[in-house]
């Protein structure tokens, strides 16, 4: 005797969910690895499917509710959404960190956080607004940075030099120095540190032309009496 197995339709509806948001995760996630971030292809893929997963419960609540009536006992679907988006908030502050004055990863949280959105709606099927924002989302990590790197802009960074004591440069012939590289100066600050012997500049400088920082690190490197120096880009 042969027994015809049929498939469920739910779960193929279910399988589709999941199988978009894990795309939808996926695809965000490949972005964000190609650039070397910290969470990257599979972190985005399990947080788009982990949230789809969480709003399956409650899409398809009489699944495992029982015989107990809807009418008796409800979950509702927004306090989920909620609980999701207030809990990827403490993934998303891991990937943040701060060197320095510079804080990096914010991007990457927000693309985290993006990703937990998509994989609700992929969760509830709500498709068109689902692979809409996935689009968008792409398009702005993907693209937008190509935009933003040829769009006139002001190239900002932590400036940090360290002289002998005896040999510090003035702050005159300093100030002069930085500006001839095409850089703008901004609180400037002084530190004696490691018991007297070391005397440190530390400023935010800005330009509009990217390669002026090449150039500024050549003519640094090129002084004899300067001890140490960092140039530390802001943002993400």
């Amino acid at each position: 005797m042969v027994m015809e197995g049929r498939m469920n339709p739910q779960h193929l509806e279910i399988a589709l969910h999941l199988g978009s948001a894990w795309a939808a995760g996926s695809l965000v996630g490949a972005e964000r690895s190609f650039h070397g971030r910290p969470a990257g292809f599979r972190t985005h893929a399990l947080v788009c499917v982990a949230s789809a997963l969480l709003m399956l419960v409650t899409v398809y609540q009489w699944e495992w509710l029982g015989v107990v009536p809807l009418e008796t006992v409800r979950t509702d679907p927004t306090r989920m959404a909620q609980g999701i988006m207030t809990g990827i908030g403490f993934l998303g502050a891991g990937v943040i960190f701060k060197e320095g004055l510079t804080v990096r990863g914010l991007t990457t949280a927000a693309s985290i956080w993006m990703t937990a959105a998509l994989g609700i709606l992929f969760g509830i099927g709500f498709y068109y607004p689902a692979l809409l924002a996935t689009g968008v989302t792409v398009a702005t990590l993907a693209l937008f940075r190509m935009v933003e790197y040829r769009m006139p802009s002001q190239f900002y960074a932590h400036h940090l030099l360290r002289f002998a004591r005896d040999r510090a440069m003035p702050e005159g012939e300093l100030r002069g120095l930085i500006q001839g590289h095409g850089f703008t100066i901004s609180n400037m600050s002084y530190r004696l540190c490691e018991g007297g012997d070391v005397f440190e500049y530390k400023m935010v400088i800005r330009t509009a032309d990217r390669d002026n920082v090449e150039r500024l690190v050549e003519g640094l490197r090129g002084l004899a009496d300067v001890l140490e120096f960092r140039v530390s880009p802001t943002g993400d």
